[in-house]
């Protein structure tokens, strides 16, 4: 989907406040709309409509509606905007799954499935897609989605008013038009020819309502707490700045009995307190006040995840191998800052990193090591490259190359009487840890690392600033092949609210990058992405970490996750990745009566079962 490669991998936002206080955006006027013109071009009478109504569907029909799912974020978001400046963080996530997509991808066959569209058609030219709109989609202001706010996306997104680099040469150089023949038939044409699965995840875009935006210069002030209608099951409920965002099923959604969407989203409200202290968080959960814990991270796994109510069965663990597409994990150099503008710095501190003993200690040997940037899109890997290994000879060898020759008492190599310090920005504090282990070791090759652990909206304007040295942190990927414009292409250099945050710049990439999106042959197109791939790694702009190819979670035993095996998906999907995910796969349920009774059994002291640990590895 468009929005694949967006999301920053980090805690959620902080914004301090003294009193919590209601954002309670003013009413818009919504103004008098003329409706676009129909297309002068006729619809072909030729296409070949398709649709999906035959894969197996995957939410379980014994999912009870009800109740109020708790979760927690470590600060609140900055805006509730979806583009535009601060918009593009981890609270985007939640935001975004508020609009569907033309078509939805399955989560177990990866086909594609209707959503606001019924049916799609391909042109010969490998450059557009028709689709016939769903005309029973609304709003969730109980408005119709119509083919006008199709076009009026490329308006909106095309804007300079949305402050928006990334969309706006998106939506200019790859998505061309948007056509409108009638209420509810449009095309979408690519500015570039793609072989059909690729170009159906290219332009398969979210409407934008018509209806609800006035841009204008304060376009970024007076929508900053407005949050956009959605077409999804949930819209945006009661928010507390600072404090939580809940959101509320729509009474009556309009896809609540179609065919891979029934049976699905489930709880009447989810709320989404900020809980700034992870091991605070923990302890919430601990007395029932959430309802689910992430425990990916090995030390709540192996060590936290143990006592009474894990004994007495009231809460239960998962362990679910899924097969996604990895999130690229690293520490991402910032070349435009000295000492990194030397690949012989940058090289010498991938040497430097002794990622396997983090593994094998606080990591339990529970995570692997990334290789480079992309994984998981199959032959688009380049399998080929393999991360630069611990080797503080080698470090040594290429900084004394660097002129960093000398040291000072403290082991710290120096060149011109400047100290070898470099500083590791991050946004997680649970990470800590594992990054003290990096800096000891570099230590031994006289790099010294500083760590600097920021509030999460600190660090991401950090980032999105370019004004890091280094940065640990992971992005969010998906789709059918990776893309390199946003993080590579020069375009993207040397300017804010970028994700090009190495500042990569170089004519050669961006001759690739060009030509990778303009290729129709899928040979040729793997062909591009390896040389890009290797293109990242010779630049050493990117030291990979980790990567997990599957979630761990802790519920308490009144979320029921789904139990038919012939659904294929038994606890969760090949692509989800949490048990518990509410506004995205939303299979779960609140068994209410059971949530009373395991809160009377606890107050009286009974024991619900013995431990219960799953361990799913079917999409291994």
């Amino acid at each position: 989907m468009l929005h694949r490669c967006l999301l920053i991998v980090l805690s959620f936002f902080l914004l301090s406040c003294d009193k919590p206080e209601n954002i309670v955006a003013p009413p818009i006027q919504h103004q008098t709309l003329v409706p676009y013109p129909v297309s002068t071009s006729p619809l072909p009478a030729d296409l070949q409509w398709l649709t999906n109504n035959t894969d197996p569907e995957f939410a379980d029909p014994a999912a009870q509606r009800g109740g109020i799912f708790r979760e927690s974020m470590l600060s609140f978001p900055l805006t509730l905007r979806l583009v535009g400046p601060d918009s593009n963080g981890s609270f985007a996530g939640a935001m975004r799954s508020l609009n569907m997509n033309l078509l939805g991808r399955h989560p177990n066959t990866r086909n594609p499935i209707p959503a606001l569209a019924t049916h799609w058609a391909f042109a010969p030219d490998h450059k557009t897609v028709y689709f016939k709109l769903d005309p029973d989609a609304r709003w969730s202001d109980g408005r119709p989605v119509t083919a006008d706010d199709y076009l009026y996306t490329l308006e909106f997104m095309r804007s300079k008013f949305i402050v928006a680099p990334f969309y706006n040469e998106y939506f200019t150089t790859q998505i061309s038009d948007v056509l409108k023949f009638d209420d509810h038939t449009i095309a979408v044409v690519s500015g570039v020819a793609k072989p059909d699965d690729e170009l159906l995840e290219q332009i398969n875009i979210n409407p934008v309502p018509r209806h609800f935006h006035q841009l204008d210069e304060n376009w970024v002030r007076n929508f900053n707490w407005r949050p956009e209608p959605g077409t999804a099951a949930y819209a945006v409920g009661e928010v507390r700045k600072g404090k939580f965002v809940q959101f509320d099923r729509i009474a009556n959604w309009w896809a609540n009995d179609k065919r891979y969407y029934r049976h699905r989203f489930n709880p009447d409200h989810i709320r989404i307190k900020v809980i700034r202290d992870p091991n605070i968080a923990w302890q919430h959960f601990e007395k029932g006040e959430l309802d689910t814990f992430g425990l990916t991270l090995p030390d709540y796994w192996h060590n936290k995840a143990k006592g009474a109510v894990f004994d007495n069965g009231y809460v239960h663990k998962i362990w679910y191998y899924n097969d996604v597409v990895q999130p690229a994990q690293g520490l991402w150099l910032n070349m435009a800052k000295a000492p990194l503008d030397d690949i012989r710095v940058r090289e010498a501190l991938a040497y430097a990193m002794d990622f396997d003993k983090v593994i094998n200690t606080v990591l339990h040997g529970d995570y692997t090591r990334m290789q480079t940037h992309n994984i998981g899109y199959g032959d688009y890997d380049n399998k080929g490259i393999k991360p630069r290994p611990f080797d503080l000879s080698h470090a040594i060898a290429l900084l004394q190359s660097a002129g960093w020759t000398e040291t000072d008492p403290d082991g710290i190599r120096k060149k011109n009487g400047t100290r070898l310090s470099l500083t590791i920005s991050y946004g997680n504090p649970m990470h800590s840890d594992r990054l003290v282990i990096l800096k000891e070791e570099a230590r031994k090759a006289g790099i010294e690392l500083q760590l600097k652990p920021l509030d999460s909206s600190s660090f991401f304007k950090q980032v999105l600033e370019k004004n890091h040295q280094i940065a640990s942190l992971g992005w969010s990927g998906g789709g059918l092949s990776p893309e390199y414009r946003e993080f590579y292409h020069s375009e993207n250099a040397f300017k804010p609210q970028t994700n090009n945050i190495v500042n990569f710049s170089d004519p050669d990439m961006d001759q690739l990058i060009d030509a990778y999106r303009a290729e129709l042959d899928r040979t040729k197109r793997i062909e591009m992405a390896h040389r890009m791939e290797q293109k990242v790694y010779d630049s050493a702009a990117l030291i990979p970490t980790f990567k997990v190819p599957y979630f761990r979670e802790a519920y308490w035993a009144w979320i029921k996750l789904p139990q038919d095996a012939s659904l294929q998906s038994k606890y969760a999907t090949r692509s989800s990745d949490s048990a518990a995910d509410a506004l995205g796969s939303g299979l779960f349920w609140i068994d209410l009566k059971e949530k009373n009774r395991i809160r009377e059994w606890r107050r009286e002291g009974k024991t619900l079962s013995g431990p219960v640990t799953i361990v799913d590895e079917t999409w291994k």
